[in-house]
Parts: C-alpha cells; structure tokens; sequence
C-alpha cells in the first residue's frame, strides 16, 4: 500500500497558472513569509498561497485593499525589487497608523509604498487619486486582524471589557450597542442569520433586546447565560462559538460590510491590467457566496479569463497555530 501523499498535493491544481514569462520563485516566497511573520505583530493567513496565487513580479503595481496589521504587505514588499509599486488602503485609521510607519522602514529602496486611508469600496477612485491605473495584482483580505482583536477599547471581542463599538472607522455614524438599540428581536434574528448564519438567532436576539448592552462583556455574559439556561443543551464549545458568531454579525451590519464588497467585486475588473490578478480571503458564507458569484459572472461575461472553480484552505499547520485559519477561504481570478 503505498503511503498517504502530503497534504498539499490534492491542492496544486487549484492554483492559478504561473505568469507568462515570470518563472515561480517558491523558495523566496517562503522566505518574504517568515521574514513577515518575523517582522509583523499580524500573522498574515495562507501567505505562501497568497503569492503563489499573485506571483508578484519586480516593477508590478499591487494593492494591498485591506492593510490590517501589514503581513501580507510586508511579504509582498520585497518581491517587488526593483521598481514596483505597492499601494496599501484601509478604513480603519488606527491600523493604517501603526502598520505604514513600520512598513515603511522596510520598503527596498526602489521600491514605491503608498499607504492611504480609504475603504475599498472606493478603490477604483482612490487608485485613481493616487495617481495609478490597473495593477497587476489586488489582495483582499476581509478578516479582521490581530490588532483590532487585542485592543479592547474598540470593541471586537468578547475577552475583556470595552465599550461596544466595532467601527471599523471611528468616524462612522453607530456603534454597534447604538445599532443594537435600535433593533426589534425579529429584525435582530435576520441579522444574525444572514451576517453569520446563526442557528440560534431568534433566541439570541430575544436575550439582547429586552434591555441595553453597551460592553463587550455585557454581550458576551448575556448570550452565554442566556443560551446555558434555555434548554438546549448547548456545550460550552457551542455557546462560545454563538457569542463569537453574534459579535461577527454585528461588526459586519455596523461596517456595512457586505454592501462594501459587492461595490469592490463591481469594480475590480476596471481595476485589474490584463492578466492581472486578484486574490480575496473571506470569512463566512455571506462573503463566499457574494465572491463566488461576483467571479462567475465577470468569467460568463469575459471579464475574467479564469476563475478558482474550489477555494485554497489553511494546511493544518496553521489551522493550528492560528484558529482564524479554519474559516478562511481564498479564491482567485485573473483579467481576461
């Protein structure tokens, strides 16, 4: 009988096909890697994948749509030498202030990096402001990142105690425990059915709009003692992952997130040169569904000369180091 083969054999057929006349570089995209999870406070999710999938070029364009903590950027950065141009954007303000100044002490001296506060439903008109046109490549990452998840002032998470905030941009109008008084239990339901199919959304929403919640750990202490005591037998597993399942949901109705990707998805063919390419991380069925469809139509209407037909999941190595990689999908497409 012959041996098991290595995970990441089943994989190599969904990858997109190397770049005409640019050889693959494996071995120094694992070595910008490591040197960005060395570098980078943010561990950037299927980083080897991301450039096997880009195969960034020296004098490429690329953009970076959501800058985060910097991993992927830090990785791209040096495979741009000489001459490229990396343009990075994010909504939030604060992750821009402390990712750009750090990725800047790292960028090749030939190399160009932008950094602009903007939110990638604009990306067509903030490359153009910049001064760009279509790139090579465009990196799509709709996680949030570590630094958003640690600092408890903005309201992400459910360890510690912060105020229920989760603007991705402080500038916005609601906080998620305005946004949270202003819905009735139905209306709570949908949400968290549609944002992260919840399978006990109309009890969760029931505990929630019976009384304000303006913390982090008021959210999470009610859901959890709320769902313990219903009846249902949920373990402890299972009502952690409705408390994390609530907080997603909110964040992403409060960011209106899901009307920002179907306006990037819209616009990211007149972003892209030809052969261009475009990689997105998503996070849950109601971003996979809007990308699936997004890719298939632009590839129906000759817009894509190819699309990914499976996602590219984390090996379980990562999986293991970073439980965030267990939901992340990456799929791709190249401009026709």
């Amino acid at each position: 009988m012959s041996a098991t083969p290595p995970q990441h054999l089943d994989r190599i057929q969904i990858f997109p096909p190397a770049r005409p006349g640019i050889p693959r570089t494996p071995a120094r995209h694992r070595r910008a890697c490591a040197a960005a999870l060395a570098a980078s406070p943010h561990r950037p999710l299927l980083c080897t994948e991301v450039l096997r999938c880009l195969h960034p070029a020296p004098g490429d364009l690329i953009v970076d749509a959501t800058l985060g903590g910097g991993g992927h950027t830090s990785a791209l950065l040096p495979l741009l030498d000489p001459g490229g141009h990396l343009l990075a954007i994010d909504t939030d303000p604060h992750a821009l202030a402390v990712a750009a100044p750090r990725l800047r002490a790292q960028v090749p001296a030939s190399v160009q990096f932008t950094a602009r506060h903007a939110s990638f439903r604009d990306l067509h008109r903030t490359m153009q402001t910049c001064g760009v046109d279509r790139a090579q490549s465009i990196l799509v990452d709709l996680g949030i990142s570590q630094l958003q998840l640690d600092d408890q002032t903005r309201g992400f998470h459910f360890t510690g105690v912060g105020p229920l905030d989760m603007r991705l941009d402080p500038s916005g109008t609601s906080t998620a425990a305005e946004w949270l008084a202003s819905l009735d239990a139905a209306a709570l339901a949908r949400l968290l059915e549609l944002n992260a199919d919840e399978p006990h959304a109309q009890r969760i929403a029931d505990l929630l709009t019976h009384a304000p919640v303006t913390t982090t750990h008021a959210l999470e202490r009610r859901i959890r003692l709320g769902l313990d005591a219903s009846g249902l037998g949920l373990t402890r597993p299972e009502i952690r992952r409705s408390v994390r399942r609530t907080f997603q949901a909110l964040r992403i109705a409060v960011n209106n997130e899901l009307a920002a990707l179907e306006a990037l998805l819209a616009q990211l063919p007149d972003c892209l040169a030809p052969g261009g390419r475009v990689v997105i991380l998503t996070f849950h069925s109601g971003e996979e569904r809007r990308v699936i469809d997004a890719f298939g139509d632009g590839r129906r209407r000759g817009l894509y000369a190819r699309v990914a037909r499976t996602p590219i999941r984390s090996l379980k190595a990562e999986t293991r180091a970073d439980r965030r990689a267990a939901a992340c999908k990456m799929r791709w497409a190249i401009r026709a």
